[in-house]
């Protein structure tokens, strides 16, 4: 009954609509979401975030 939850919650937020400041908010989350994946979609990752391990799996020295 997933369904029916979601249902439920749809209902509430159309009687009690999220202030425009929040509206806001996730639309510059969203936005800003839009941008990173474009970047990386045209340049790339770059390579100072990779991790390089080669390929092999090291247990820790303790």
């Amino acid at each position: 009954m997933v369904g029916l939850h979601w249902m439920v919650r749809m209902k509430r937020w159309a009687q009690n609509p999220p202030s425009w400041g929040r509206v806001k908010f996730v639309f510059a989350i969203v936005f800003a979401c839009i941008l990173l994946y474009a970047y990386e979609y045209f340049y790339g990752w770059p390579d100072f975030l990779s991790v390089n391990n080669n390929g092999r799996v090291r247990a820790p020295k303790l």
